[in-house]
């Protein structure tokens, strides 16, 4: 909780970035059909923007979750780091797309079964459907967490496939600089109880 304050405008910045990038796309795709309607061929052409907006929305996805580890690991936010994270994913972006795909499949199991068990499971009592869903929630948090790390790991791939130094020390001042937030002396660790 001690980094929050550190980070918290910055990745704020860079997600209002995105949604609103994400919002124009929605709304000028909206726009385009809502001039078609009535044609013949709205249909296909619903189908051809719906393709299009997919494919953008996971372009857009995976150079986010990058822009939020520049967020953080470096001074850039916004569409600074909106920039530098699509220039880093070049030549990496199938393998970005494969861990985001596996991730998204995960992700996607396990809110079939709370949706299917724990909202709409109006045949079972109600202890079994809040057992699935404390399951569901424990399948849930380290999934996060080791996506979290992976989109770290992607980002470290990355600059070293495009030949870019990572600047240990002031990495490490950085990291150093959470660590020191996180191990205030006037809060009360684990370790000392």
């Amino acid at each position: 909780m001690g980094v929050v304050p550190q980070v918290w405008k910055r990745l704020m910045v860079t997600f209002i970035v995105i949604y609103i990038l994400n919002f124009t796309v929605v709304a000028v795709a909206t726009m385009i059909l809502c001039f078609f309607v009535g044609n013949g061929i709205s249909t296909v052409f619903f189908f051809i923007l719906l393709i299009i907006y997919i494919i953008g929305f996971v372009y857009l996805t995976i150079v986010w979750q990058l822009a939020s580890v520049v967020t953080v690991l470096e001074q850039s936010y916004g569409i600074k780091a909106m920039n530098k994270s699509r220039k880093l994913i070049k030549g990496k972006f199938w393998v970005a797309l494969a861990i985001f795909f596996k991730l998204n499949v995960v992700f996607g199991g396990i809110q079939f079964v709370f949706y299917g068990f724990v909202v709409h499971g109006y045949v079972w009592e109600m202890w079994k459907r809040v057992l699935v869903g404390l399951s569901c929630l424990a399948l849930l948090v380290p999934i996060v967490l080791y996506g979290l790390v992976l989109q770290t790991i992607i980002y470290f791939v990355c600059k070293s496939h495009h030949n870019e130094t990572i600047d240990k020390p002031t990495l490490s001042k950085r990291l150093g600089e959470y660590d020191r937030l996180l191990s205030d002396p006037n809060e009360v660790q684990l370790e000392k109880v």
